[in-house]
């Protein structure tokens, strides 16, 4: 398969956790809900106060501008995506600093302990991906293989939401 078809299947299976949140929040809970399964990232958070159920697409959209060259086969990760990791890493370490609390009081001690360790492994698995990376052969499947990992923790798990939606 051609590495525009590729790239298109990874993007859109960017949509299946917000999808599958935003289907689980309409059908069982009736309201936008938190979950250790879909604890509703920040990706699709804060675009849906602008834009509404529509939010969901944003990872799957911001994964096609970010690396465009992934249409056309590009094998080598560009540096903007190491120094991607780096500051979402950085983030997500003030995220939950400055969240834990209210997380604490709305969602409990066990969903924040969960989805703490839980972005603990992506971030660790991203991590040693981009590492070993460096000092291999560029090659477009790493490439995609990588966007996609970096872009499904942050349609699914990279800056949860802490506290309540009024």
């Amino acid at each position: 398969m051609k590495s525009n078809r590729w790239t298109l299947i990874a993007g859109l299976s960017l949509l299946i956790p917000p999808v599958f949140g935003l289907l689980y929040a309409l059908l069982f809970a009736r309201d936008v809900t938190t979950t250790v399964f879909y604890p509703v990232p920040g990706l699709v958070l804060l675009p849906g106060f602008l834009v509404g159920p529509v939010a969901v697409v944003v990872p799957m959209v911001v994964f096609f501008v970010w690396n465009p060259g992934l249409f056309n086969g590009d094998a080598i990760v560009p540096k903007r995506s190491y120094v991607l990791l780096i500051v979402t890493t950085v983030l997500s370490v003030l995220w939950f600093v400055g969240g834990w609390r209210d997380g604490t009081a709305v969602q409990g001690a066990r969903y924040n302990y969960s989805v703490c360790a839980i972005n603990v492994v992506w971030i660790l698995c991203l991590w040693s991906m981009f590492i070993r990376n460096r000092n291999a052969e560029p090659s477009f499947k790493v490439n995609l293989l990588l966007h996609w990992f970096l872009f499904a923790w942050l349609a699914w798990y990279a800056f949860p939401f802490f506290g309540e939606i009024t």
